[in-house]
């Protein structure tokens, strides 16, 4: 043994070559946190010191390395810039003498490789994968870019063009493409990649690979004339600009680095990358970014505490079909779980078929699933006008029209007709649980299971907790939500739950801008400014004005002390006018679909006087006034939610809006956002609207965070 640590020991096998293993101990994956990085430094020394004939690096779980410990960034990132500057050199000292080893060096990458892990890997002369092998640099999706190298190994490895491509967009490359691009030597069977690496060592032993050489490609300038230098990189620049925007600095600052560093060599490419890292670790959207993964860490894991009492789910039935019952048919089918789909109404089933198919037939086309596994996911639906076969589903999701004699006569039936073991939940956006629940014989056995839609595409289901629901019952809807593929949020019983509870409110914000002279069109481009994918118009006419309505009554009648609109909106006048939005083709904007059937939003003439119908004047309203109204409601409902349990903790707060709402990502949350600007400034910006009502009102708890000089994180 030539090295041996808690992460990772240096061996030499029978052939005279070294062998570095990474196994960390007391963790499921090999990560490069202090630890590591340390033993790393001591264990690659120990090996050049070693006569051996080259090395290879593999790893002993069923990952190589999945990056850097996100966990230690939170702290490294309020160093001052000396102190980051100096880890990223001693870092980057390591992976230089892997580099300049005096023998050839070989990553045996099992599967994922990502971040650090891969930046480890371009390191060594050669990599050898397995067709399982996932690599890349996700860095710009926390706010940051490569720090270990990754800029600087990976244009000079596979062109300009490919680097630019796969370190501005994060993404995750299959073993086959990263073969193809040169970014990988070869691939093999798992149990053949020790093998195929010492191999590959022997040939640069006797002469037949040149590992020198590309060492010397590795740690030069790039060999493209300065023409051919600008089209790479002023075209990626641009191309990268439009597609990230102004608030996700990473991706530019990534590809500015690769730019500046492609005369250079390694210690000057290092220098570029080293200065784009800083500029970005220290922003408030790395800050939010890193967070963000922590808080998907923290809530996979609150999931996986709360499912483990749940019963096995083997199949499962929904009732009513259409656009949502085939949307949750679809998605529980996909991930292997065979459902019943209901409906009193053949045309009804048939739609629901049709939502399935069209959204398997989309991965076919784009090549994410074969034609056989589509017929096996539509064989695992099974349409019914009865109740036949219920007495063998373990779950019922009952996604009937939003009314609730109507659901409270479907949950009685249903409940008659499966078992008393069976659990029901209701996919209801905002009517009480509890509510419902006064009709079943067995309200243990019954919760809320809100999906958002479109079902494919949305991640967050609220599981809603009622008053006499069981802990198994919650348990075994959350394991059904996982086992979904969706992140399930577990919220007390309340109109509105969490998501609609918060996002009311926003609206409310928005109705009475309008009604105090604001222009729609321009909170719509305030609010997209800010972060959001839609303003609030757009949102509306999304959503349905109908449903709109609807909704807006049960949250007034459910929180009468702020959220009554006691005005005509400008939401009332399009629902009396039938502009529903999109499902009628207008509303606050018209629509119309263009050559690839996607629906065109326009500005219609005909809505302004309807505005005006309901605005006693015009008013010039600032992008920073419109901002602060929209967002001083949207947050103080999430503090509300926070302080009145509704979800136990900010984090799951702000996911919901995140996954729920699309909440602007690189802001991190309503909670977050909060604590950006500042408690007490948040406070004092509220108290600026006190007079527009109760939703503009701080609580007192919050008040005394501000004097107390408290945070939600």
């Amino acid at each position: 043994m030539i090295y041996e640590g808690k992460a990772l020991r240096v061996e030499t096998l029978p052939s005279g070559i070294g062998h570095l293993i990474f196994d960390l101990q007391n963790s499921s994956v090999n990560k490069f946190d202090a630890l590591t990085l340390n033993e790393l430094n001591e264990a690659v020394a120990a090996a050049a010191a070693a006569q051996l004939k080259g090395l290879i690096f593999s790893s002993a779980k069923s990952t190589f390395i999945v990056g850097a410990d996100i966990t230690e960034f939170t702290a490294k990132f309020k160093l001052d810039d000396a102190e980051v500057l100096a880890w990223l050199e001693a870092t980057n000292k390591i992976f230089n003498a892997i580099e300049d080893l005096p023998f050839p060096t070989v990553s045996a990458i099992n599967t994922v490789a990502l971040g650090g892990g891969f930046e480890l890997a371009l390191a060594t002369d050669y990599r050898v994968a397995s067709a399982k092998a996932l690599v890349g640099f996700p860095e710009v999706k926390l706010g940051i870019c490569p720090g270990f190298g990754g800029t600087v190994r990976l244009p000079r490895l596979i062109g300009a063009d490919n680097a630019n491509q796969w370190i501005s967009t994060g993404v995750h490359v299959k073993a086959d493409q990263a073969l193809t691009e040169g970014a990988v030597d070869a691939i093999v069977a798992d149990d053949l990649l020790i093998e195929a690496s010492e191999h590959l060592i022997e040939q640069c032993q006797h002469g037949k690979l040149d590992y020198q050489q590309l060492r010397t490609e590795k740690t030069s300038a790039l060999t493209l004339s300065d023409i051919e230098l600008a089209m790479a990189y002023d075209t990626a620049k641009a191309m990268v600009m439009a597609k990230a925007g102004p608030n996700y600095p990473a991706p530019i600052a990534a590809v500015s680095a690769m730019a500046d560093a492609a005369r250079l060599d390694r210690a000057g490419a290092l220098q570029c990358e080293h200065q784009a890292f800083l500029s970005l670790a220290k922003t408030e959207v790395a800050a939010n970014l890193v967070q963000l993964f922590l808080n998907d860490q923290y809530l996979g894991g609150l999931a996986k505490r709360q499912a483990a009492s749940a019963q096995p789910v083997n199949c499962a039935a929904v009732l009513g079909a259409g656009i949502m019952g085939g949307g949750i048919a679809y998605q529980s089918a996909l991930k292997s779980t065979p459902i019943l789909m209901k409906d009193i109404a053949q045309a009804g089933l048939d739609l629901g078929v049709a939502e399935a198919k069209k959204h398997l037939s989309k991965k076919v086309a784009k090549g994410r699933l074969s034609t056989e596994k589509m017929i096996t996911v539509l064989g695992n639906i099974r349409p019914t006008l009865d109740y036949s076969g219920f007495d063998k589903v373990d779950v019922v999701i009952e996604a009937v029209v939003e009314n609730p004699a109507v659901k409270k006569a479907v949950l009685t039936e249903v409940e008659k007709e499966i078992s008393a073991d069976s659990f029901l939940a209701t996919n209801t956006s905002t009517i009480s649980v509890d509510s419902l629940a006064v009709s079943l014989q067995r309200p243990e056995n019954f919760c809320g299971m809100h999906f958002f839609n479109p079902v494919a595409l949305m991640p967050l289901v609220e599981v809603i907790r009622g008053e006499k629901s069981s802990d198994e019952c919650v348990a075994t809807v959350v394991a059904y939500a996982r086992k979904m593929g969706k992140t399930p949020i577990v919220v007390k019983d309340c109109p509105g739950f969490l998501v609609n509870r918060i996002l009311f409110p926003y609206f409310s914000g928005f109705s009475r801008l309008i009604h105090d002279g604001a222009d729609f069109v321009q909170i719509d481009k305030a609010m997209e400014k800010f972060g959001w994918p839609m303003g609030p118009a757009y949102l509306l006419d999304v959503v349905g004005m109908d449903t709109g309505v609807h909704a807006q009554a049960v949250m007034a009648e459910g929180f009468p002390e702020r959220m009554p609109v006691d005005y005509r909106s400008a939401m009332d006048v399009m629902f009396e006018n039938k502009r529903f939005g999109q499902k009628t083709g207008s509303g606050f904007y018209r629509y119309e679909t263009d050559k690839r059937g996607r629906l065109k939003k326009l500005v219609d003439a005909d809505v302004e006087p309807l505005i005006e119908s309901v605005q006693s004047q015009k008013k010039d309203f600032s992008d920073t006034e419109i901002v602060e109204r929209m967002m001083v409601c949207l947050c103080l409902e999430t503090v509300r939610c926070l302080e009145d349990g509704i979800v136990g903790s900010a984090i799951e707060a702000d996911m919901g809006l995140i996954l729920g709402l699309a909440f602007p990502t690189f802001r991190g949350g309503a909670l977050r956002y909060i604590d950006s600007v500042g408690v007490a400034e948040f406070t004092a910006i509220a108290d600026k609207y006190a007079d527009l009502g109760a939703l503009y009102h701080p609580t007192e708890l919050m008040r005394k965070m501000a004097a107390d000089g408290r945070t939600f994180y």
